[in-house]
């Protein structure tokens, strides 16, 4: 019996290896919650290029981009996080008053929760996938969730989905514990792909 170690089977048991690999180590990284922002933004930036003809090296080349994009990432993190984090609460406080006035005001903060939590998801791959400066960074995330409302709903759908299938199926956790994580950001990087490349043949 010959091996081939460039056969199909043996590349599929390494690819999946290689993002189990780095479904660990990005959780490892997101253990300090300030690194949240730099960790997801490093782990884009190389599904982003796996998914662009499986260029690169998923777990040595997640470091590499860890490193680079810590600060720009992390800025980008805090800066749409904490209005974020803000809407919500005003959302939930509303919601507490029982009148119809309070129910559209809850509903309009959760709206704008949504709305910059899908700006912080493109900001995050932005800061993956370019060069630019911070203004221009968060400026770019703050109008494709309005230019790109399908997208922004699917970036946003994934995760609640995972968090639903959590709650009711809780050995789904072995799923996100292992490949969750880095098997979803490979999935989404299709669809970060189509808005960037469309809006860069516009630009």
């Amino acid at each position: 019996m010959r091996i081939d170690p460039g056969g199909r089977t043996l590349q599929g048991i390494s690819a999946l290896l290689a993002f189990v690999a780095l479904n660990i180590v990005y959780l490892l990284c997101c253990v300090p919650l300030v690194t949240i922002g730099a960790a997801t933004s490093a782990l884009y930036e190389v599904t982003l290029r796996y998914a662009d003809e499986e260029r690169g090296y998923l777990l040595k080349d997640y470091f590499v981009a860890l490193k680079r994009n810590f600060l720009p990432a992390t800025g980008v993190f805090l800066v749409l996080l904490a209005p974020a984090l803000v809407l919500g609460w005003v959302g939930v406080f509303w919601l507490a008053v029982d009148s119809p006035v309070s129910l559209a005001a809850a509903i309009l903060a959760f709206l704008g929760a949504g709305y910059l939590l899908a700006a912080l998801v493109f900001g995050i791959a932005l800061v993956a996938a370019f060069r630019n400066t911070f203004r221009r960074t968060v400026a770019n995330a703050l109008l494709l969730p309005m230019a790109e409302p399908l997208a922004a709903l699917v970036l946003l759908v994934v995760p609640i989905t995972a968090v639903a299938l959590l709650v009711v199926l809780p050995d789904f956790l072995v799923v996100v514990v292992t490949i969750g994580f880095s098997v979803g950001s490979y999935l989404t990087a299709f669809v970060f792909h189509r808005v960037f490349r469309r809006h860069q043949q516009e630009a």
